[in-house]
């Protein structure tokens, strides 16, 4: 069947199974996919099991599948015919889900399912309100396993308003089939009031990804870029080991005796352990640089590296470059899309193509064999899926089959790294997109100091680099927008604290602004924050928070003890280390005879300027 009848005959398929005979709605096809040139149907209806495919390449095979036999037995049908609905039309008013989102729905419906089953509840239709009260009852009750990050601990409302929504979903869609619940299952409320979630703010980061603190980041990504380093050496004692054994034959002891002969010192085990390690080192150093999501790093092929001129006028052999990344993004379905990167992400990607290049040649010799044997072998089209991917691994349970390293796999990695460097913060690949959008937000600040030779002229001028290229991923440009907001915010937050001490002009007048209530003019203290961080134009130069309308100032750079009596500086406690080492320094220069009347004069007044500073911030400058 031409691949154009088959999307005909799939899309002229019923979208309900309401009233179908049983055969009628077990030949229905679920999921095709091409193969070859040819369609090749991978379920039907009637299948136990479910099979998707398009899903992100660093999803693990469980994810890949429903087996509705892992459900209560008297429930199945209707899940089936409920999954069905939401695989053909989705739910009311909204798109059409992935396939990741339809394997997700039966995972968050199985407890409630459970909690049918329990109850001897073997039809939808037999649910009430009341069996609905109970289950949010019992999901309150519930404690997470030992296992768990929080053992012990209840739901958080983020997991529970999950657990909750998918009883409205199947509410709805079970309106159209032969198992339809009955009424709401909390006709006078919602699942984000029953979870605790109803009057939260929309940009409240409760359940968010946690920051990684900067000495951690510091130390991974030293570590990481040393093992990147040192990585072309290590792959050329591997890529010679390959070749010897090529050549001569393999036996037990020629690569333990190849290995010492060449300088390595720690065996075979250790060897193989070094180049593993590798991936997770380049891995490290790509998302801390880019800012991409794991399944985005996943879909990063060899060749997706490349550079454009920063100015197209200048020879090609002086000119400065801006580096570009593509890859795929589904999390907003943006597609084939673009980032910009510095060099060490180029360096790092590059080592990484050639680390991948023996598993790119098992996946090849995979796909050779399955066609020899059956040219429609559904697997043929998924390992070309992986056939030029650079994140690899190979799996000893499948016969060492070679995949997409996972993101559970790239997560276990990624601890492994972090223990071995003595690093015992909880590390996990999503952390790096929102590290990395909190150091872009804090350069525009002035408080990059890790990695700012790396990001070069990135962190410089980032809306410049946004606008060079259309297909640059704008999401993440919003997640660095939202961390300067957050900024801010903390910012003002302690400025508008009644007792925190605060010197320069605009401090001054804070001070006494807050003196006369100012909360009045607000519903609440929350409230009066955002709204002065929303119209207050803020960034750091290191030495105070600068609210002037530009950075032409000479206090931002040359002469930053200007900021005590400007109208436009804010100076903090956290100001006061750098205020008191420069009141120091200025004295040492104070003693020196070769400087002159008026260079005597500048330092005078600036030690004074930096003596009211730490008056002002309740330090005397003359204690040790």
């Amino acid at each position: 069947m031409s691949g154009a009848c088959a999307r005909m005959w799939l899309e002229m398929q019923t979208d309900v199974v309401r009233g179908q005979t049983s055969e009628e709605r077990d030949a229905l096809v679920v999921s095709a996919r091409m193969v070859n040139g040819h369609w090749l149907v991978l379920s039907r209806y009637g299948d136990d099991r479910w099979r998707f495919f398009g899903q992100p390449t660093n999803k693990q095979s469980s994810q890949l599948f429903i087996d509705f036999s892992t459900l209560p037995a008297r429930l199945r049908s209707s899940m089936k015919a409920i999954v069905y609905r939401y695989l053909r039309r989705g739910r009311e008013g909204k798109k059409l889900p992935s396939h990741r989102s339809v394997v997700k729905l039966v995972g968050d419906a199985r407890p409630f399912l459970l909690h049918l089953d329990q109850l001897g509840i073997g039809r939808l239709v037999d649910v009430t309100p009341a069996v609905c009260a109970l289950y949010v009852e019992v999901c309150k009750r519930h404690r997470q396993r030992e296992r768990s990050a929080r053992p012990g601990a209840p739901l958080n409302a983020a997991s529970l308003s999950h657990r909750l929504a998918v009883v409205e979903a199947l509410y709805e869609l079970s309106q159209h089939t032969d198992d339809a619940m009955p009424s709401h299952p909390w006709p006078s409320t919602s699942f984000s009031h029953l979870a605790g979630r109803s009057g939260l703010e929309t940009d409240r980061r409760e359940g968010t990804t946690p920051l990684m603190p900067d000495e951690v980041l510091t130390a991974l990504f030293q570590h990481a870029w040393a093992a990147v380093e040192r990585g072309a050496a290590l792959l050329d004692l591997r890529d010679e080991i390959e070749e010897v054994a090529r050549r001569d034959g393999a036996s037990r002891y020629a690569k333990p005796r190849y290995l010492r002969e060449h300088g390595w010192s720690g065996g075979s085990e250790k060897f193989n352990m070094a180049v593993l390690e590798l991936r997770a080192a380049c891995y490290i150093v790509v998302a801390s640089l880019s800012g991409c999501r794991n399944h985005e790093l996943a879909f990063v092929q060899s060749g997706s590296c490349y550079s454009t001129p920063v100015d197209p006028d200048r020879p090609s052999d002086a000119a400065e470059v801006y580096w570009w990344l593509r890859s795929q993004s589904t999390k907003t379905d943006e597609g084939h899309t673009e980032w910009m990167v510095p060099e060490a992400a180029v360096t790092a990607l590059r080592l990484m193509e050639r680390w991948a290049r023996p598993y790119q040649a098992a996946i090849e010799a995979e796909i050779t064999a399955r066609q020899a044997v059956d040219p429609l072998d559904s697997e043929i089209t998924e390992a070309r899926r992986h056939a030029r991917a650079v994140f690899l691994a190979a799996t000893p349970l499948k016969g060492n089959q070679v995949r997409t390293v996972s993101s559970s796999m790239c997560n276990l990695s990624l601890k492994a790294f972090a223990a071995k460097h003595g690093i015992t913060w909880a590390l996990a690949s999503h952390q790096f997109r929102r590290k990395f959008a909190n150091y872009a937000a804090r350069s525009q600040f002035g408080d990059l100091r890790c990695l700012r030779e790396h990001f070069k002229h990135w962190a410089m001028d980032m809306t410049l680099g946004y606008a060079l290229n259309e297909s640059q991923e704008i999401a993440l440009y919003s997640e660095i927008e939202r961390e300067i907001q957050d900024i801010k915010v903390e910012a003002v937050g302690s400025w508008l604290k009644p007792d925190e001490p605060l010197a320069g002009g605009y401090g001054r007048n804070i001070m006494a602004w807050r003196a006369t209530a100012p909360v009045a003019l607000f519903k609440s203290h929350a409230q009066m924050v955002r709204c002065l961080a929303d119209s207050t134009g803020i960034r750091s130069n290191g030495h105070a928070w600068c609210t002037a309308s530009d950075n032409q100032c000479v206090g931002n750079d040359i002469e930053p003890t200007r900021c005590a009596d400007c109208d436009h500086a804010v100076v903090g406690r956290r100001h006061a280390p750098l205020y008191r080492g420069l009141y120091d320094h200025l004295k040492e220069v104070t003693d020196r005879d070769d400087i002159g009347p008026s260079g005597q004069a500048l330092v005078q007044r600036d030690r004074q300027r930096c003596r009211s500073v730490l008056a002002a911030l309740g330090q005397d400058p003359e204690e040790a």
